[in-house]
């Protein structure tokens, strides 16, 4: 689809580097540019202190990409970045704004040697404000700054992290989504634009509805326990085999009715403490324990066909474990056969991007490449002649 789109990615750990496996998958090619010594999350197995040599971290945010490893403290490697962004249409990075603008490689000087140029930045907290030039990190701008932990957290309790790269990744999409936005104009227009995504922006959205209400009423509820939850029905029951099973309530009053089914017990039906959305929050503690008795009676294979037959909306909860052999993951394409960085011609089960596109080549084009693997290859195609390039090894410019 992105067939015949160049990319520049000058970036590392998660987020931008996750934009740019998008791009890839959908059928963009994929410069990688790597400091001297690699992008750090090469490194990421080795930092928690484990003896693993494989990195399947690392392979999913850079499958298909080409590496070119470049000293962008250097003015030499600093042109290459420049010569690299004149002929490309898309520049991805998370460098903070003012390590770009020193050295020449912000969106202004890069839009004048390529007016076409879609130029996304990366950030933790944006490009404008007191804040701008200050490191982001997922845990720390998506998932800490934005209020996401506090509201996640119930009541007393005390803060925990978010796991790898989740704000990392919702940022990702989101960069994705903006990048083909400003694609599309660009087409139109043959004018390039800059794109501005934040982890913190980002966080701010995925919360929205939340959010939203804070905005408007100046307040929001803390998030419940089991016990407390004002629609009960809307919880996680456990069952007999202890599997725990979400219950997700339509609208009004509609499944009251069929949860006393399910749990047989249809006695409470035309209970009046609770046939009104109003009486079952007033009672929410008996309610929530009159499901839990009669989860506790069936197994999940028969509770969820009690549910199923009374039309409640439901989910398994899951490890990943589970999700791992979950036909519905493979069915929905969300699980992929992703080439191996070994060079065996193996493949592994990875995760996908996270749109499907039926009928088009939308998975991974290739392994992760090993650290600088193209490089000579990259700078021979912008007509940099073999001495040049011999030269710009020896002073450790280029690897």
């Amino acid at each position: 689809m992105l067939e015949g789109l160049k990319v520049i990615e000058y970036a590392t750990y998660m987020a931008a580097p996750g934009a740019g496996c998008i791009l890839s998958d959908w059928g963009a090619e994929v410069i990688k540019i790597e400091p001297p010594g690699g992008d750090p999350i090469r490194n990421f197995f080795r930092t928690i202190g484990t003896d693993y040599q494989d990195n399947p971290v690392f392979d999913f945010d850079n499958r298909g990409k080409k590496s070119i490893v470049v000293d962008t403290t250097t003015p030499e490697g600093q042109d290459i970045v420049r010569k690299l962004a004149a002929d490309a249409d898309v520049f991805l990075t998370n460098v903070r704004p003012g390590g770009l603008t020193r050295s020449g490689m912000d969106h202004e000087s890069l839009r004048s040697l390529n007016p076409k140029l879609v130029y996304c930045s990366l950030t933790g907290y944006g490009l404008e404000g007191p804040d701008a030039d200050r490191p982001g990190f997922d845990i720390a701008s998506f998932w800490s700054r934005t209020g996401v932990a506090r509201l996640t957290i119930p009541k007393g309790q005390d803060p925990f992290a978010l796991r790898t790269a989740f704000g990392d990744h919702t940022t990702s999409m989101s960069a994705a989504a903006g990048i083909c936005a400003a694609l599309v104009e660009a087409q139109r227009t043959g004018k390039g634009r800059l794109v501005e995504a934040s982890l913190f922006r980002t966080g701010l959205y995925a919360m929205g509805s939340d959010f939203a209400i804070q905005l408007f009423f100046g307040r929001i509820a803390s998030t419940k326990g089991r016990t407390e939850q004002i629609v009960p029905i809307s919880n996680f029951y456990k069952t007999s085999d202890d599997h725990w099973i979400c219950i997700v309530a339509r609208q009004g009053d509609v499944d009251w009715v069929p949860m006393c089914k399910v749990i047989d017990r249809e006695d409470l039906a035309d209970d009046p403490r609770y046939v009104t959305a109003k009486g079952r929050r007033q009672h929410m503690e008996e309610v929530v324990a009159l499901i839990d008795e009669g989860f506790a009676k069936y197994t999940r294979e028969e509770i969820s066909a009690r549910l199923d037959a009374n039309a409640i909306a439901w989910a398994p909860v899951q490890t990943l474990a589970d999700v791992a052999q979950d036909p519905q993951a493979f069915a929905s394409g969300a699980i992929v056969q992703t080439p191996s960085a070994k060079g065996d011609g193996s493949t592994y089960p990875a995760p996908a991007s996270p749109v499907r596109f039926p009928g088009a080549d939308d998975g991974p084009k290739g392994p992760s490449p090993k650290m600088g693997e193209h490089t000579k290859e990259v700078l021979a195609s912008l007509g940099i002649s073999e001495a040049e390039i011999k030269a710009m090894y020896d002073a450790s410019v280029i690897a």
